[in-house]
């Protein structure tokens, strides 16, 4: 099975007052000639798919048009809020976008499902894991203290009772420990936003949103991965390479990746 990984498109940024709009449906479109030449199963978006929680007008048509050509393209898309989303505005018209083969996370209710794909080696177990914080998961574990990201994580995985007999990959947008920032990531103050990368020790693959410079993280093996943002926000990222991440998944264990430049 193939995959797809991308993340953090922030769809409506503007940098100095200006829109980067027309910028950002010219890289879509980028995505969406690269999907077809690399025959891709699945595409995993993780996280900040908007700018801001409230998104203009123009940027929710921009969405509408990607998300479109995805599902003409017949290729399963699964999709997660990233802490610059609304989970609620993301998701409105999920179930409806189920029918096109569009996931995307709803809010947080306490439980996550996995969606299945299958190939030739069986099942792949998809879990749609969207940003999560004390707030918006504290609410379910009454019998649990959360007081940081770290536990906030701890209990939502814990939650999911993974099978690790089976191949399994998660989509998160979450601040791992040990990964670089850049200039146009929010500034998190102090550890409350840390998350271990041994939390995901049960997946096969980590798809991972939230930092935009491309990178491997917490494992030496490349299956635990930041794709980065397909268009460079800031300065400090002029000297990194955009790229498409692409997963390949054989029989349980057999994990391989490589990136496409953008």
């Amino acid at each position: 099975m193939k995959l797809m990984h991308i993340s953090d498109l922030h769809i409506g940024k503007k940098l100095f007052e200006t829109s980067m709009l027309e910028d950002q449906r010219y890289i879509l479109n980028r995505i969406l000639d690269l999907l077809d030449d690399e025959r891709s199963d699945a595409v995993l978006i993780a996280g900040d798919v908007y700018d801001r929680a409230n998104p203009t007008a123009d940027a929710m048509e921009l969405l509408d048009e990607f998300l479109n050509a995805l599902a003409q393209c017949g290729v399963c898309t699964m999709i997660i809020s990233g802490n610059h989303d609304s989970p609620e505005r993301l998701a409105y018209a999920r179930r409806f976008l189920e029918n096109r083969n569009i996931h995307i996370s709803p809010v947080y209710n306490g439980h996550i499902e996995p969606i299945a794909l299958s190939d030739a080696y069986g099942e792949v177990c998809f879990w749609l894991m969207p940003y999560v914080h004390p707030d918006s998961v504290g609410g379910f574990f009454a019998k649990k203290t959360i007081r940081n990201a770290q536990e906030a994580a701890e209990a939502v995985i814990g939650e999911m009772q993974v099978d690790t007999a089976r191949r399994n990959v998660i989509v998160s947008h979450q601040f791992i420990v040990g990964g670089t920032s850049c200039d146009s990531e929010r500034r998190n103050i102090g550890t409350l936003e840390n998350v271990d990368a041994s939390l995901y020790d049960a997946f096969d693959y980590v798809a991972l949103g939230h930092l935009h410079r491309p990178q491997d993280v917490g494992r030496a093996n490349g299956t635990m991965r930041y794709c980065g943002t397909p268009l460079v926000y800031s300065r400090s990222e002029l000297d990194t390479e955009k790229s498409v991440t692409m997963v390949k998944l054989g029989e349980k264990g057999e994990v391989s990746t490589y990136t496409v430049p953008l």
